[in-house]
């Protein structure tokens, strides 16, 4: 293992790269990812190694010959926070609440019905008034006198004929409108797609042909008439033209029913061939073709570079992550001319493999959940076709991003809810390849076995209490001012008691490790702070003579003060010696060391390096001292981020379990961190692992908030309360009994009750708007089914989206 120089000690310095910690891996180039797998699009710079590339996933890989090319132009259009948006398309318009097939096919022959009514009574005479309005426009001399005078000369028979196919005409549409003959054909004849669509158009086609040349449909003698009176009536003495009206009296009937059957579509699939699409669509492929061909690259004038590029991408020496880490390295170059040339150059060189991360790997060992690494999202679900989620979200993937895990996320559920496996493990990947690309530095913090990750996706591993960690963490930070360390560590050993002061502990520590480092030039170990804070008189006299001997007469009066002090009513000095002998314990022999030659890590290189790191904590052991850790690092990972310069590289912090990790001042830091670039991820079983003066204010602090299934009521109400309430549409019906006052109405009255057993009623219906918690805490605890959860998200920018019943798939 390389531990850059430092063999025998657990532990890289702060103000550098961490080694890997396995062996370099082989030199296969990795595959292309299978065109669903990826998070993110731009990087943090990364220094070039000559470390070998590792190997790419074999559950990440595709089957040979899927460039990577066609996952980089897929597309990926911007949608609303937590929409999977890689190959989304958005779901077709909402229909409003149909018609039952029952009252559909009733309405239809109803209106069939009565339109064959009406045209009886036209045909046989029995409208009165019938002939009024063509006489009205028409020479009087055509017609008998009288009101239902019929046709006296040749004309007026021929007016007659075209009228009567006009009222058709008509009378056929508006059958057809009010007996919604169209959502009929829909629901039973389009939807069941071909070949029925075709054979039951055809059908209909053959036999409107018949009713048309028996003139049960008055369709051919119209068309004669309005031909003769245009052309003229000698237009006939020619059989071919004869011929020619009739068939384009037959094409016009049949054309309808070819539309409506979509026989060109069917002849064309038949034969193997395409309909060829519409001249506004036919350049859209073309454009997205521009994504793979490195147009950044180009327009810079390095096109022997995106020529590199664009090659290793279409013959898979390339995978997601290279795209995501080249993309980004070139766009930081761009602000530097100066690291154009050597960044083309290592592309010439190396192709896929310029810009490395530190680690030389380019892939992780093995992916579980899918990502997207242009967009940074990682899939974890899809939601639920639910009455609680909007239309256009149901069954829409549900994904996570820096944009969304920047403003923190609290996921509550019990044990067995699948907090870590479906939500945990998949950010941690996400994060994880992101550092891989130079874009995030991520630090995962869980139980020792817990499923985080296998070694080998990390760049450090700290298990804290096992003999074999290669790696120790420091518990001051990287920090050289004692006032800074001494606030930091007292949120980590007593910021959960509620009946101390977190600020005069932090005094009381300031006044032992300002002087100690003055003396011994680093900060005490974990025996030698109990010691001074215990009072033990060979531990101040030692110190004391120290500082005499160098001088230190600032430090010596902090000193007196914390003499003085010592032993007085509210002094914390033995509840933090308390704490303190949680870590001064057999399990942690040489672990937290600082002496000169200890160089462990400090949390501080997240800011500075695209780190991935898991710290392991001995739960089973050691469970107080693992929540006192747990509460040290998110402390120290609010402070460290919060005083960052350089924002550019994302920064999250990972605990798979904060029961007892929350306090106050870590809440106030939780709210900066989406102002510094950063985040964290915090998982609790129940929201009463917090203390109850912190629930609102977490819950506030936090943008993004997940209820899984199996929450309790009293969790419930706090979601419920936190997520708000929506104006929503209620209807009540009051069913109100109906007296009939003439006996023939009450007999009949009397006799429907008799056969349905009920009173005849009448209903109300009264619609009005109120407004209503978006989901309740009975909700909550009861209609989540196994293996959901209630999501909400918001991003950095204050976009959000409503809380959402989500299908976790991991």
């Amino acid at each position: 293992m390389d531990d850059d120089g430092t063999r025998g000690v657990r532990g890289s310095s702060a103000d550098r790269v961490p080694g890997p910690a396995l062996p370099p891996p082989p030199t296969t180039p990795p595959r292309v990812p299978a065109p669903a797998v990826g998070p993110d699009p731009a990087a943090t710079p990364v220094e070039q190694r000559p470390t070998r590339p590792g190997p790419a996933s074999p559950a990440a890989q595709p089957a040979p010959g899927a460039p990577v090319d066609a996952w980089l132009r897929t597309p990926r259009p911007p949608q609303e926070p937590g929409v999977w948006r890689y190959g989304y398309t958005p779901p077709p318009p909402e229909e409003p609440e149909g018609v039952s097939n029952r009252s559909l096919l009733v309405g239809a022959l109803i209106s069939l019905l009565s339109a064959l009514l009406l045209w009886s009574l036209w045909r046989n005479g029995y409208l009165p008034y019938r002939l009024v309005p063509l006489k009205l426009f028409t020479p009087g001399e055509w017609w008998n006198p009288g009101t239902s005078g019929g046709p006296r000369t040749i004309e007026g028979s021929d007016a007659l004929t075209v009228y009567e196919a006009i009222l058709f005409g008509l009378l056929a549409y508006g059958c057809g409108r009010i007996g919604n003959f169209s959502e009929l054909f829909r629901r039973h004849v389009a939807d069941r797609g071909q070949p029925f669509l075709a054979v039951a158009a055809a059908a209909a086609a053959g036999l409107t042909q018949l009713l048309v040349w028996k003139e049960t449909l008055p369709v051919v003698r119209p068309v004669l008439v309005l031909v003769a009176s245009v052309a003229g009536g000698e237009i006939y003495q020619s059989q071919t033209v004869v011929n020619v009206i009739y068939a384009v009296i037959a094409a016009a009937v049949l054309y309808p029913f070819a539309r409506l059957g979509r026989w060109r579509e069917l002849i064309a699939a038949r034969r193997g061939t395409a309909v060829p699409a519409p001249s506004g669509t036919a350049a859209a492929p073309a454009a997205a073709t521009s994504a793979d061909q490195w147009p950044e690259l180009r327009t810079a004038g390095w096109t022997d570079a995106a020529d590199t590029l664009t090659a290793e991408a279409r013959t898979g020496r390339m995978n997601d992550v290279d795209v995501a880490r080249l993309r980004h390295a070139w766009a930081l170059a761009t602000r530097r001319p100066d690291r154009l040339a050597p960044l083309a150059e290592a592309v010439l060189r190396t192709g896929g493999a310029a810009a490395l991360h530190p680690s030389g790997h380019r892939d992780l060992p093995r992916r579980g959940a899918r990502h997207d690494v242009l967009t940074g999202q990682v899939r974890i679900g899809r939601c639920a076709d639910d009455p609680h989620n909007p239309y256009v979200r149901r069954g829409t993937g549900l994904a996570l991003e820096p944009a969304l895990l920047g403003t923190s996320l609290l996921a509550v559920g019990p044990p067995g809810a699948g907090k870590t496996a479906r939500l945990i493990r998949p950010v941690v990947e996400a994060l994880a390849l992101r550092a891989l690309a130079g874009q995030a530095a991520v630090l995962a913090v869980g139980g020792a076995g817990a499923p985080l990750g296998p070694d080998d996706a990390f760049d450090v591993v700290v298990r804290l209490g096992h003999p074999g960690s290669a790696h120790d963490i420091d518990l001051y930070g990287g920090t050289t001012d004692p006032d800074e360390a001494a606030a930091v560590l007292a949120e980590g050993l007593v910021g959960d008691v509620g009946s101390l002061d977190s600020r005069r502990a932090a005094t009381v520590l300031a006044q032992l490790l300002g002087p100690y480092r003055a003396a011994h030039g680093h900060f005490p170990s974990v025996p030698e702070l109990r010691e001074l804070l215990d009072g033990t008189p060979a531990a101040l006299t030692g110190l004391r003579a120290s500082l005499e001997a160098a001088g230190h007469h600032a430090m010596l009066r902090e000193l007196d003060a914390r003499s003085r002090q010592a032993g007085g009513p509210g002094d914390p000095a033995p509840a933090l010696a308390d704490r303190v002998a949680l870590l001064d314990r057999p399990a942690f022999t040489g672990f937290f060391a600082t002496g000169p030659d200890a160089r462990p890590f400090s949390l501080r290189a997240l800011g500075q390096h695209p780190l991935r790191v898991r710290v392991d904590l001995p739960e089973r052991g050691h469970a107080e001292a693992s929540r006192l850790l747990t509460r040290l690092l998110l402390a120290q990972f609010t402070a460290i981020t919060a005083a960052r310069t350089d924002t550019t590289l994302f920064a999250c912090l990972v605990l798979d379990d904060a029961t007892h990790a929350v306090t106050a001042e870590t809440v106030r830091g939780i709210r900066r961190l989406r102002s510094v670039n950063a985040g964290a991820v915090l998982a609790l079983r129940t929201v009463d692992d917090v203390p109850e003066t912190l629930h609102t204010p977490l819950l506030g602090a936090v943008g993004c908030t997940a209820a899984f299934s199996g929450i309790t009521t009293w969790d419930g109400k706090r979601f419920a309360e936190a997520w708000g309430k929506e104006w929503v549409e209620t209807r009540e019906v009051a069913q109100h009994t109906v007296f009939a006052d003439q006996p023939f109405t009450r007999a009949l009255h009397a006799l429907r009750k008799l056969v349905t057993g009920k009173a005849v009623t009448t209903d109300a219906v009264t619609v009005r708007q109120v407004e209503r918690e978006r989901w309740s805490a009975s909700e909550l605890a009861y209609a989540v089914p196994a293996g959901h959860a209630v999501i909400r998200l918001a991003t950095v920018e204050g976009e959000h989206a409503p809380p959402l019943l989500v299908h976790l798939d991991g």
